[in-house]
Order: C-alpha cells, then structure tokens, then sequence
C-alpha cells in the first residue's frame, strides 16, 4: 500500500506541479487518495494545464513569465517581505532587469524597464503597465509593473531598490479613495491610472513606535494580559484565550492550531490589525490589537488551483480527468511519464532504493543500535542532520537530566518508523532543517530509535519504563503509527523527570520550530528557577558549613585554653613546691645559724663591745652589740637569722662605703673598724 501511495503521490505530482510534499498529502488525504478527485480539487476544469505544455509551447502568441513559483500553499498571496535579488534576463528578445523577490511562501519576478512584453500568461489583453515613482527622502526611483501584480509584490521591489523591509512600508499619495491597501490587493483592483506618484515614509520597530514611551511605559504594556475572543468557523466554536503582552503573532497562532486543529500555513484570519498581517513576529503588546479583549475569526483555507499552472489567452486545454476522450489520456498519461519515480523521490530527499532500516531486528545492545541508527540516518538522509546521543536511552537520560541545573538540557526522543508516510518527509525536510538543527543542537540532547520492528518497540518501551518510568512508557505506547515519526520532549522539573510534550509527523517546520522554542522557554524559566533555588541551597550549605567549621574551631580553642590552663596550674604548683622547699631549705639553714650564733654581750663588756645597728630595706632599723673580736660571719650569720642571707643582699658600711660580704669572713670587727659602733645598710642584690 505503501509502494502504491508513492507512485499516486508521484503522479499527483507531476500532473499539479506542486512540489511542497507536505500539501501534495493534504490534498491526497483530504481525497482519500482518490487521483482523479485530487487533481480536480487543485485544478478545476477551467484552469486545467499541464505542467509540460508551460514548457512545451512557445508559440508566437504566448510568452512564459514565470510569476508565482510556488514554494508552499498555492493562492496565496506574497507578505512582501524577504530577500531580493536582481538578475538579467531576455525577454521579448531584448534585455531586462528582473528583481527576484523570495517571500517565504512565494517567490516573485517582476519586471522593470522602459517596456514590457506583449503578452504575458496573465492575459496581455486586459492587463495594464503601470508607471510609479517612489519618493524616499532625497532618492527618487522609478519603474513599470503589471496591473495584475499584488500591493505585496509592489513593496518587494520597493524593498530590493530602496532597502526598507516591506513590513515597515508606508505609502502615501494613492489616488483618491485609496488607503493603506492590503498587501493581497492586486493593482487592477485597485482602479489606478498609469502614472502614479508615491511617497514612501519607513515605520518605526514594533518596540519603538511611540518614540514618547519610556522604559517603564514599554515593560508596562509587556506585562498586560490580552484576552483572545477567536472564532473557529470552520467547526462553529468559540474559544477564550489569554496570553502575555509577549507573545508574538505567530506563536499565538501555533497555540490556535494546538486548540483548533488548523495548521498554522491553512489559518485565514480575521481581526488582525495590519501591523500583526505585515509582521507575525510582532509582539501582542505592539500589535495594535484592543486591549484588554480583542475579537478575531479563524477558518482553514480552501487551496487554490498551484500557482504555476499557466492561463493560456486564446487557446486552453482542458482536461476532463472525469470524462476525457482518448487523445486526453494520451496527455495525462505523457506527462506522468514525463515524471520519473526518481525524480520523485529526490523531492522527499531520499533514495528511491530500498533503504536499511535504520536498527536492525532483535537488536540486543542499546549503545551499539544508537551509533547504527545515526550512521544509517546519515546515509540516507546526508550529513546535515542533528547530532543523536550515542548510547543507552539510561545515559541520554543522565546526560539531559541528571546534571545540575546549571548544566541541564532538554532530551528530545525521536521515534522512527518506516511504515508512516510522513516520515520521510519529516526527516528529509524537518529535522535537516538548519534551524531545526540549531535549536536542538543548542538545546535538547538528542536521541533516537527506530520502532518499525515489534523487538525494538518492546525493548524502547522497556528502557523507557526504566529511565522515565510508566506513565512515560504508557504515553509511547499509545502513539500510533499514522501519528509517527514522533518527538518525546522530556523535561526535569522539580526533581522529577517526565514528558513535556509529544510532537506528531504531521507538523510542518514552520509549527515544529515555534513548539521547541516554546519548549526551551518553559525549560529555561523552570531552570532558572531551579538555579536560584540551589544557589540559595548551595549559600545555605555554606553558611552550616562555615558555622561547623567555626564551632570545632572554637571547641579546639577552648579545649587548647584547657590544656594550657592545667600546665600553667601545674608549673604554678611545681614553682610553689619549689619555693616553698627553698623556704624550708632557708628556715632549716636559718635555725641551724641561729642555734650556732653565740649570745649577745651585755654593756658591762667596756671596752671590748661594739655596737652595730643595721638598717633594713624595710626601713627598719635594728641593733646588736657583738664583741670587737668577733669575726665577721658571725655577723653575717646574725642576718642570715633576721632572713637577709648574704647571697640575696649587699652589707655595705655608711663610710668609708664598704660592701661587707665581700670581706675576708674570718676578719674581726676591730679589724675591720667596726667599732665602738657602726651602722650597716641591708641593699637587695
């Protein structure tokens, strides 16, 4: 069935020219697959041409301008902004200058020069050439474009002359009754003559609209809330949504999608000021929609015939896909030939050969299954693709999770199966994506497994379980094939690892990239709160542990102080010990001397008794009489009595100055002229 969709979807293809695969499976699916249907709903029957015949016929009475070459949905018109470059081409036999405007979702060509063409595929009969002069500043430009040209394509090439984006263009000077007209107007519409004079004045960002608005002023309106009043027509629903100032256009049309199941490429607005038409990345704050309610309209688009199918003036073959005689089928049937399956499948990025699968059936290893699954990846899909995780879904866990805040990161699961039709398209056009790329590059670790066989989705559901736990496992389980490939957001939040968000096969990249980004913006404001929190952790941990440090140091001082107090009483001890056995030593040497100290004489000795007074270092003044032929240490002795022992003091005489313990000891008084009287002075050493 699958080999079947591919050749449909190849034919579908080749007889629309339309080369967004993603839209080609809107169509087919919509139709339930049914060709013949599918081709009358993009191409009715009055537009009917085959891609073949815009190349084939260069007839004298049609020359090709390719005006809209489709990138994305077809009808829609230019939103005027994107690159622009310029390139000479021959038209007509003679030289022009073409300005190339890439819109995003449309790529326009659009002519300038001192004529134009005769013919054109829009009808050179009831199309004009319109003259307009643009004045900006001190520049003047002038060139011709198509009445059949849109406002959008008008400011391109305004844009690719004057370098002032499309979004911030604000024209003046239309003719009367003429105001601000939508990018999607066609020129005709707008019943202007062939001269037109305008001037150009360039907008101010969105930020700085009002140049009156202070720093305040502006965080003021950011932080409002908007309230949303959005109609779903196509499902007749009403639904009340709030969002921050902060939010863009763009990302409140994701949310829209999220309720209303409408793509955001299918979404037809209305309610939208100009300024959120012009640029969706406009913040809500800065739109110009009412504050606080704003009432707008949503519906899905009804495709139009592709864009590149060519209205041919004076002959058109049609093809009744229905009812067609043989020389139709003849047509139909050539120009599907014409259209190769290799050709094909160069469109989805792939090989047109059977690929390997990307693990093997019966895989037993984690870590070996990740490094084939990313060398098969990469040989098919080339080597632009986003870098996997090589290991065990445990390690990929560990890498993105397990880390301090600081560190962490988001784990993306890619689930792979060969059996959905949109994984392909998905990985080819998705996932190579080079913003796709960078943002997980820069923010998820990334990891995949392919779950075509029932081995592999069994062992996945187990590591699952495992690392994530049931409620993980069981959301896996749920996804069914149609719904794959898959991406599995996981997010560590409060200590607790679980599932974000499940993003389906079926979004396009412009929706994929907005719910990462949303993804990031919820992960990052969750880990800078985590942050802080092991921050003021971390300072409290310091705190305790600088509070322990401080209390076993002073625990370790006091119990120095302690030790030092008890040596300090124990020396104290010992030197009292010792000095009370000196005193004793003294007091047993004293009352030795004291017991050999003969006794004093009486005054009735005459003339053989001196008379000593001695004075203390007290002040005090003490007398004895000793006989004249008494010998000095018997003297001395009689102070060692008094307690005054030689060896801590000097016994000097008053005159001549005479210090006495220096005497032979064995000298008498007479001899020494210590008599009939003298007096002594006690001095301590």
């Amino acid at each position: 069935m699958s080999e079947n969709r591919e050749e449909i979807l190849a034919n579908f293809q080749a007889c629309t020219g339309i080369e967004d695969v993603a839209e080609a499976l809107y169509h087919l699916e919509e139709t339930n697959w049914d060709l013949l249907r599918a081709i009358n709903r993009v191409m009715p029957q009055e537009t009917q041409t085959l891609p073949s015949e815009s190349q084939a016929n260069t007839g004298p009475d049609i020359e090709i301008i390719d005006m809209a070459e489709s990138r994305g949905l077809g009808g829609r018109p230019p939103s005027g902004r994107g690159d622009v470059d310029e390139e000479v081409v021959e038209v007509g036999g003679r030289p022009r200058r073409m300005c190339r405007v890439d819109t995003g979702s449309k790529r326009s060509m659009t002519y300038s020069g001192d004529s134009f063409p005769s013919t054109s595929s829009l009808s050179s009969q009831s199309s004009r050439l319109l003259n307009f002069q643009i004045h900006f500043k001190n520049r003047i430009v002038n060139f011709k474009i198509p009445d059949t040209e849109t406002v959008g394509d008008l400011k391109a090439i305004i844009h690719a002359e004057l370098d002032v984006p499309s979004c911030r263009q604000e024209l003046r000077g239309w003719k009367r009754g003429v105001t601000s007209p939508p990018n999607s107007a066609t020129l005709a519409s707008l019943s202007l003559p062939l001269e037109n004079n305008l001037h150009l004045s360039c907008q101010q960002d969105s930020m700085a609209l009002d140049s009156s608005l202070d720093s305040s002023r502006i965080a003021e309106r950011l932080a409002q809330e908007f309230t949303l009043n959005v109609r779903d027509e196509t499902r007749d629903k009403n639904y009340c949504l709030k969002f921050p100032g902060t939010r863009t256009v763009l990302e409140v049309k994701g949310d829209v999608h999220s309720v209303t199941d409408i793509p955001v490429r299918h979404q037809v607005w209305t309610g939208w000021p100009q300024r959120a038409l012009d640029d969706d990345s406009v913040t809500l704050a800065f739109s110009g929609i009412d504050y606080p309610t704003h009432k707008l309209s949503v519906r899905k688009a009804v495709t139009a015939s592709h864009p590149t199918s060519v209205a041919r003036d004076n002959k058109k073959i049609v093809i009744d896909l229905a009812d067609s005689d043989n020389s139709s089928v003849e047509e139909f049937e050539d120009a599907s030939e014409s259209f190769n399956a290799e050709d094909d499948m160069s469109i989805m990025g792939i090989e047109s050969k059977r690929m390997q699968p990307l693990i093997p059936d019966n895989v037993e290893d984690e870590a070996s299954a990740s490094f084939h699954f990313t060398e098969q990846f990469r040989s098919r899909y080339g080597r632009t693709h986003p870098v996997f995780f090589q290991g065990c879904l445990d390690d990929a866990v560990k890498e993105a999770c397990s880390k301090p805040a600081k560190e962490r990161r988001l784990l993306a699961l890619y689930l792979h199966h060969e059996a959905s039709v949109l994984t392909n398209v998905f990985c080819a056009q998705l996932l190579c994506a080079e913003s796709i790329i960078s943002c997980l590059t820069s923010n998820f670790v990334l990891w995949g497994w392919d779950i075509t066989f029932e081995s592999n989705r069994n062992k996945l559901l187990a590591s699952v379980s495992r690392s994530l736990g049931s409620m993980a496992s069981m959301t896996i389980q749920s996804i069914e094939v149609e719904q794959l490939p898959a991406l599995i957001i996981v997010m560590r939040a409060r200590s607790v690892t679980e599932i974000f968000t499940v993003i389906h096969g079926s979004i396009s990249v412009h929706e994929l990239l907005p719910n990462l980004i949303q993804a990031v913006d919820v992960f990052e404001q969750q880990q800078r709160l985590e942050i802080k929190e092991e921050e003021e952790r971390a300072a409290r941990e310091l705190v305790k542990r600088e509070q322990d440090e401080a209390y076993f140091a002073s625990l370790e001082a006091d119990r120095a102080k302690e030790e030092a107090k008890m040596i300090e009483d124990m020396e104290r001890k010992r030197l009292e010990q010792e000095k009370e056995e000196v005193e004793k030593q003294k007091e047993a040497h004293r009352l030795q001397v004291q017991s050999s100290l003969p006794e004093e004489p009486g005054e009735g000795a005459g003339d053989f008794v001196t008379k000593i007074r001695f004075r203390l270092p007290s002040e005090k003044v003490t007398t004895r009489l000793f006989l004249i032929n008494t010998k000095l240490k018997v003297l001395m002795d009689y102070l060692v009595v008094l307690g005054y022992p030689q060896a801590d003091y000097k016994v000097l005489t008053s005159w001549p100055r005479r210090d006495l313990t220096e005497m032979d000891q064995e000298s008498t008084l007479q001899e020494l002229n210590l008599y009939p009287q003298e007096t002594v002075i006690l001095e301590e050493r």
